[in-house]
């Protein structure tokens, strides 16, 4: 069972200074790596599902979050007002409020919608020290969020969409979720007051769920302070659980920003404002995968994709061409030469790495490289231009399985 917090440091990937803060890790090269290729996947996964991407910044005035509800319902979780220039202004702990001012700033016809806008950024929560961990809980949070405004009639096809992104988006990574849940109000003050709200979103949630027959538990007091939602649940090698991805339906945020958009009779309308997260927090997505996969991530993601492997000094000069060759093709590739021990040393090194480019002098000679699998296998030596096509196709594809030189 591995602990992504031991891991996660052991790799390389993360660690913390108390003169940061606790809660808020940085990312060393090699975990940028992986968060930036998780980054640039879920951009181009929304790109093509018809998102549209912004950037809005991480502070907000006092009065937006009183608007929005976050203030009332949600301040306990939220770092304290700083003042500036005679206004309060605080970080930001969601970004819809700022999604919703986006779409305010333009009129809109009934013809754009669905108008589907994704942002990865940042969001403040002001967490409990007993409760911080690793990447798990976190103060600094780097959200993949997004939100869908649309007709009535088309909340329940954005649902669905968002809903098989996230199962493309598992299936790429390796995950399983571990269970469905539908997240409804619980008793208290701590959710907006509006029970037919409440029962036409949570209806609409429940019909998604059913039409796709995903089983799934509904559970009061998890909902977000604006509306029910779907939290798909995932597991860690401990069994504990956590939510990863959300899709929410949201008729109180629309209302307070007095969003509209003028329909096909050419009177005034309000959207309905579909929230949804495919990858959730980087900062969870990534503490889990590392545990997943014991950092032998998918090719895709790994850190470094090609460890190249020169067994003497001579064969430097066919590494350094090898890797170039590499970077051209887009793969991310290292020398590991004899200044770092033997071949079988440096082969148990990069264990975690995908691909080994062994190069000795008779590879060297043919132009020529022999390919070692991070499962044991090896391939026979091959031309260059076919085993860095042939592993650049496979990277490319986002695929589960290693080439295997067929």
């Amino acid at each position: 069972m591995h602990d992504h917090r031991k891991l996660g440091r052991e790799l390389e990937l993360f660690d913390t200074d108390p003169l940061m803060g606790a809660g808020l890790p940085y990312w060393l090269p090699d975990g940028a790596t992986v968060r930036h290729a998780l980054e640039e996947y879920i951009r181009d996964a929304e790109r093509r599902a018809g998102y549209q991407h912004v950037h809005s910044p991480v502070l907000g005035k006092r009065e937006l979050y009183e608007i929005s509800g976050h203030w009332s319902h949600y301040s306990d979780d939220m770092f304290p007002p700083m003042d500036l220039g005679g206004e309060q202004v605080v970080l930001r702990p969601s970004l819809c409020p700022h999604h919703a001012l986006i779409y305010r700033s333009r009129a809109h016809s009934y013809r754009e919608l669905p108008l589907r806008m994704a942002e990865l950024g940042g969001m403040y929560r002001s967490e409990l020290s007993g409760v911080l961990g690793g990447l798990t809980r976190v103060r600094a949070i780097q959200l993949n969020d997004g939100h869908v405004f649309c007709t009535l009639d088309q909340v329940a096809d954005e649902a669905r969409a968002a809903l098989e992104l996230i199962r493309q988006a598992y299936e790429v990574l390796g995950i399983r979720p571990a269970r469905y849940r539908l997240s409804l109000a619980g008793a208290g003050g701590k959710y907006v007051a509006a029970p037919e709200m409440w029962r036409r979103a949570a209806d609409l949630l429940a019909g998604v769920l059913d039409e796709l027959g995903l089983e799934y538990e509904a559970v009061e007091g998890e909902a977000a302070f604006y509306g029910p939602k779907i939290d798909v649940q995932i597991t860690d090698p401990a069994g504990r659980e956590a939510t990863l991805s959300t899709v929410q339906v949201d008729f109180h945020q629309p209302e307070r920003f007095g969003l509209e958009y003028v329909g096909a009779d050419g009177a005034k309308h309000r959207p309905v404002m579909v929230h949804r997260a495919i990858i959730g927090s980087v900062e969870r997505l990534v503490a889990h995968l590392v545990e997943l996969h014991g950092g032998a991530f998918p090719a895709w993601l790994a850190p470094t994709q090609v460890a190249i492997l020169p067994v003497s000094d001579e064969q430097w000069p066919r590494a350094e061409e090898l890797r170039r060759r590499c970077l051209d093709a887009g793969l991310r590739a290292r020398i590991a030469g004899p200044q770092e021990g033997t071949l079988g040393a440096r082969i148990r090194a990069a264990r975690l790495v995908p691909y080994q480019a062994v190069i000795g002098a008779k590879e060297a000679a043919a132009g020529e490289v022999a390919i070692r699998l991070r499962d044991g296998r090896q391939l026979a030596p091959r031309p260059v231009d076919e085993a860095v096509a042939g592993v650049a196709a496979s990277v490319a594809s986002r695929g589960g399985e290693l080439w295997d030189g067929r």
